[in-house]
């Protein structure tokens, strides 16, 4: 699925997630297997849809909710489904709109969704199925139990990978302290990255679907993911050869958005940073601007890091310069040149001395410097 469809769906779910009033009369409905078609917004696209049935205009309650779904027609709710706007009501969409549902409610659904891009929710009748349909998604919920289940899969599966960008984040710590940084451990890091983002994706939607029941679930998700999608950021504006009219941001973006294929080819990530890789990516030496462990030593203001990148050319200018070369930044001082040094120095004795490395979350965060 794309970036943009997943965000999508992840929205739809948030909406309509257990502890919410919409979920509350849908479990209702299909208790009462009634069925329902459900469209959640009043857009100027859907009430041209519209035709016949009774306007309501009363306040969402799951009770209002279930005894109007007893009604043939679709109901309309506000686009924050805070009111019931109407219900019984008959709803034409473009009839040449592919489907391909079968029953005459899923039908319309799909063609509703399609045609005004809004959330709408059919609940089968018979077979107690709860299908929701945006744009050109279509997802069925599943019972809380299984999706509990899933959910705590993809957690563990998104642990493995978290674990393994932690390895191969220490790893270009070290290397850049040595100065033998590749292409390679570069874009193997950015690699795994995007990996551990997309899996994120995979367990919010679970979380999502959980809703209230998904709490725990989630608190352990943004613990994994604390600085991640930073530390990336970081990585591309150390290593980006790009013009400077590309932002970081849009290089993860692409990076992000790769299939599997093209995310497991490598040289399609030295690609999107400006490389043109002619040779093996381990014997492509590469040299860090040094803003991912710059940036990470506390207590220096963006203005000033701006100023040492100025200065020095790359991490390994900035590690070797002395106090006294370190003062003569704008706007640096020798207190905090001093401080800087200092840091730096216990920063390297950490990782290329200490056998037992701890990386997480971050260059220089987690470790104190």
């Amino acid at each position: 699925m794309k970036e943009k469809d997943e965000d999508l769906l992840l929205g739809s779910l948030k909406r309509i997630a257990p502890g919410t009033d919409i979920r509350s009369g849908i479990e209702y409905i299909l208790q009462g297997k009634t069925g329902a078609l459900i469209v959640v917004g009043d857009t100027e696209q859907v009430l041209k849809l519209v035709d016949g049935g009774f306007y309501i205009g009363c306040s969402f309650t799951p009770a209002k909710f279930y005894e109007l779904a007893k009604m043939d027609g679709a109901m309309i709710l506000s686009r924050d489904a805070g009111r019931i706007l109407y219900a019984n009501a008959h709803l034409y969409p473009n009839p040449l709109i592919k489907t391909t549902e079968t029953g005459t409610r899923h039908r319309t659904a799909e063609r509703v969704a399609k045609q005004t891009k809004t959330l709408v929710i059919s609940i089968s009748q018979k077979r107690d199925v709860v299908t929701i349909y945006i744009d050109n998604i279509k997802y069925i919920l599943e019972e809380p139990r299984m999706v509990l289940s899933k959910a705590n899969q993809a957690l563990q599966t998104l642990a493995k990978y978290k674990e393994g960008l932690d390895y191969l984040m220490v790893n270009l710590n070290v290397r850049e302290l040595e100065d033998i940084t590749t292409l390679y451990d570069v874009v193997s890091v950015l690699q795994r990255s995007a990996i551990v983002q997309k899996t994120e994706k995979e367990v919010k939607r679970f979380i999502y679907e959980l809703g209230s029941d998904g709490r725990l679930l989630n608190m352990q998700v943004e613990e994994l993911m604390i600085n991640v999608a930073d530390e990336s950021m970081k990585v591309i504006e150390d290593y980006k050869v790009v013009n400077d009219n590309i932002k970081p941001i849009d290089i993860k973006n692409k990076i992000n958005s790769f299939n599997e294929d093209t995310l497991f080819d490598l040289e399609n990530t030295a690609r999107v940073l400006g490389y043109k890789p002619e040779e093996n990516l381990k014997e492509f030496p590469v040299q860090a601007k040094g803003v991912r462990i710059i940036s990470g030593i506390k207590r220096l203001p963006d203005a000033l890091m701006k100023n040492i990148f100025i200065k020095f050319k790359n991490l390994k200018e900035i590690m070797n310069a002395s106090i006294e070369e370190l003062s003569e930044v704008q706007g640096m001082g020798k207190v905090r040149a001093s401080l800087l040094h200092d840091r730096l120095r216990k920063f390297s004795e950490y990782y290329l001395y200490n056998e037992q490395y701890s990386y997480r979350g971050g260059a220089a965060q987690r470790t104190g410097f």
